[in-house]
C-alpha cells in the first residue's frame, strides 16, 4: 500500500470523495470527525479564513469545491514566507475569446492558447495566482516553483508541471472522474457536463 492508497482507505471511512488527495476536503473531514463537525456553522473545509480582498474578488468565482484550495494555497504559501494572490478565477466563454483574440485580432501580446470552452478557466475548477512583494506584483520570480510545490501537496494540478505550455502561476482541481484523463478528453467532457447541466464533480 502507497500513501495514495492510505489516502484513499481514509476518504473511503470518512464517506467523502476518494481521490486520494489530502486537501482541505480530507482535512476537513478529519478535523470534524476527531475534533469538531463544524466551525462556524459550517465544514471545516468551507470554514477556513478568509484571504487578501482581491485573492477573495477572483476566488468567489470558482466553484465550492475549487475555494478552500485556493485559500488553502495562499495561506500555505503564507506560511512558507510567500506572498502570494489569486489574481485570476473562473471566465466566461466570451471573456476566454477576448483574451484569445490577443496577438491575433486584438492588439497585445498573446496570453492564451485557448478559446472559450478549451480553458479550464472556463468551468470554475481553475485560478491564475501572482507573487507579490509589498504591492508590487512580481510576473516573474522562482518563488513560483516553490508555490507550485506547496499546491501539488494540496492536491491541486500546477501548470509549470506540464510539458506543452508551461504555465507556473496555474493551479487547477482536477475533478476525480478526471484523474486519468488527457487534459484534451477532460475538456470535452467537461463541455458536455456544463450543456447537459451536469455538475463538475460528481
Amino acid at each position: 500500500m502507497d500513501i495514495t492508497d492510505m489516502i484513499r482507505a481514509v476518504q473511503g471511512a470518512l464517506g467523502i470523495e476518494t481521490d486520494g488527495r489530502a486537501g482541505p476536503q480530507t482535512w476537513g473531514a478529519i478535523y470534524a470527525a476527531l475534533v469538531k463537525p463544524t466551525i462556524n456553522r459550517k465544514p471545516p473545509e468551507q470554514a477556513l479564513s478568509a484571504v487578501d480582498p482581491r485573492s477573495e474578488t477572483a476566488i468567489a468565482t470558482l466553484l465550492p469545491e475549487a475555494r478552500p484550495m485556493a485559500r488553502a494555497l495562499v495561506q500555505k504559501a503564507a506560511a512558507s514566507g510567500i506572498q502570494i494572490k489569486v489574481i485570476s478565477g473562473t471566465r466566461s466563454f466570451e471573456e476566454q475569446d477576448a483574451l484569445f483574440a490577443k496577438g491575433r485580432t486584438a492588439p497585445g501580446p498573446k496570453v492564451t492558447n485557448a478559446r472559450g470552452g478549451f480553458s479550464n478557466h472556463n468551468f470554475g475548477i481553475a485560478f491564475d495566482i501572482g507573487v507579490f512583494s509589498g504591492n508590487r506584483y512580481l510576473p516573474e520570480s522562482p518563488k513560483y516553483k516553490a508555490v507550485g510545490v506547496l499546491g501539488m501537496e494540496l492536491g491541486l494540478e500546477w501548470g509549470g508541471n506540464w510539458t506543452t505550455i508551461v504555465d507556473q502561476p496555474h493551479f487547477q482541481l482536477r475533478p476525480a472522474w478526471a484523474q486519468d484523463l488527457p487534459e484534451r478528453e477532460m475538456l470535452a467532457s467537461l463541455r458536455e457536463r456544463l450543456a447537459n447541466g451536469q455538475p463538475v464533480f460528481a
